[in-house]
């Protein structure tokens, strides 16, 4: 079983800025106008071009102070356009599920203050959520969740989030259901987990006004169990994402990639039940400050195009708050720097067209000599105007000349035919 990082009890946030691709880490520092480029080392794919997602964030707070850091971070980007948030609510007890944590106010003023920007919020399924508790009482709550038990504190929260005015807050609910960390985990009993799923999903989307977007997101790689056993169905999903910190140690982003249950598999995955993608945390972790990590993951998500893409920047994960990791802050930072709106894609060059065959020349037709001209006459009034071809003219060859037989065609090319003098030898004084 892979080690995970575990989120603290207090919650902090993610923000999503429009614009590149890829996600915002920052680490406070000098504000410097135009900040030195990393040239990062060798890999297998090259770095993009720009950033080319829509959104890409941060997390910085889950509270008030993540609203409030979002300047910072556009500063630090040398003026980047943030306009997602991410945050989390508590899960503790039941009233923290309900959504009745006073922060939500501060994201929702934030939220509506742009009609082009998208609240992000990770939901637990448990209260308890980060207690340890054992796979048996684990089985018994999520028996009660499919039930239907605890549908009524996700219905509140629905109506608590339509009456703040973000009825189209993404959910992301019960993330990282396949590993081990959290209360509301699939492990125990996948089967009554997605109806668990499922039950939580149509109460919330049975209040009316609401547009909210469900986001299954799981962990990468395996974990504890494979997340295709969790995932609960097309019709209680609108995106799939997956959280993919840098991680276990020794293991190169190549691997990242093709392991089971990978970055590789995730994407298939979505695109086979035509959903969009999203990466709701990553970050570095278990190999240091990797900028080769940096690099490779920003180009993934140049390449893939989730719908949004959120650091987790406290350490060991980030860039711009956490000071450990210089040298992947500087891939980060230079390939995001100044990002407000996607950069168009270079028109692909026109594919060349075949040359055509050339056509075979005709055989010209022997040319006509020209006749001696008569002499002038004087003009007549102009008539209408009918050439008819003069008849040809033999030349007369020089004396002490033969003419030769040619070929016509070559005749054609020296002007008429050739004649051999036969006095040369009595000519040579």
């Amino acid at each position: 079983m892979r080690q995970r990082r575990h989120r603290a009890a207090t919650f902090t946030t993610s923000v999503l800025a429009a614009g590149a691709l890829c996600s915002l880490a920052l680490a406070p520092g000098a504000d410097t106008p135009h900040p030195r480029v990393h040239q990062p080392g060798a890999g297998s794919d090259p770095p993009p071009a720009h950033p080319s997602v829509a959104h890409f964030g941060a997390f910085l707070d889950s509270g008030a102070l993540g609203v409030k850091r979002i300047a910072a971070l556009e500063k630090w980007l040398g003026g980047a356009d943030i306009r997602v948030g991410h945050t989390y609510l508590p899960g503790n007890n039941w009233s923290d599920i309900e959504g009745k944590a006073g922060f939500l106010d501060d994201w929702a003023t934030w939220r509506r203050e742009r009609a082009d920007r998208t609240l992000v919020l990770n939901v637990p399924m448990q209260a308890l959520n980060e207690e340890g508790l054992p796979d048996a009482r684990v089985r018994r709550l999520l028996a009660r969740g499919a039930n239907g038990d605890y549908d009524e504190h996700f219905k509140k929260l629905a109506e608590r989030l339509v009456e703040l005015k973000i009825p189209d807050t993404v959910i992301v609910l019960g993330w990282e259901m396949n590993g081990t960390t959290y209360t509301h985990r699939c492990g125990p009993d996948p089967a009554a987990w997605k109806k668990y799923w499922k039950s939580a999903v149509t109460a919330m989307r049975s209040v009316p006004g609401q547009k909210f977007r469900f986001d299954f997101a799981p962990s990468r790689g395996r974990d504890a169990v494979p997340w295709t056993d969790c995932y609960p169905g097309d019709d209680l999903v609108d995106i799939i994402g997956m959280d993919s910190y840098d991680q276990p140690p020794g293991q190169d982003f190549d691997k990242q990639v093709k392991e089971p249950y990978g970055l590789q598999q995730h994407v298939d995955f979505a695109a086979a039940h035509k959903k969009p993608i999203s990466y709701p945390e990553w970050g570095l972790f278990r190999n240091g400050d990797n900028p080769e990590y940096m690099r490779r993951m920003l180009a993934w998500m140049d390449t893939h195009q989730p719908v949004y893409n959120t650091i987790t920047d406290y350490c060991p994960h980030g860039v711009w708050e956490c000071t450990d990791n210089p040298l992947a802050s500087e891939v980060y930072r230079s390939l995001l720097f100044g990002r407000k709106d996607p950069v168009p894609q270079p028109t692909a060059p026109a594919t060349p067209v075949t040359p055509v065959t050339p056509v075979t020349p005709v055989t010209p037709v022997t040319p006509v000599t020209p006749a001696v001209p008569a002499a002038p006459v004087t003009p007549q009034p102009p008539t209408a105007p009918s050439p008819k071809p003069t008849a040809p003219v033999t030349p007369t060859p020089p004396a002490n000349c033969t003419p030769l037989d040619l070929n016509p065609w070559v005749e054609y090319w020296i002007g008429g035919k050739l004649c051999l003098r036969l006095d040369w030898y009595s000519r040579r004084s």
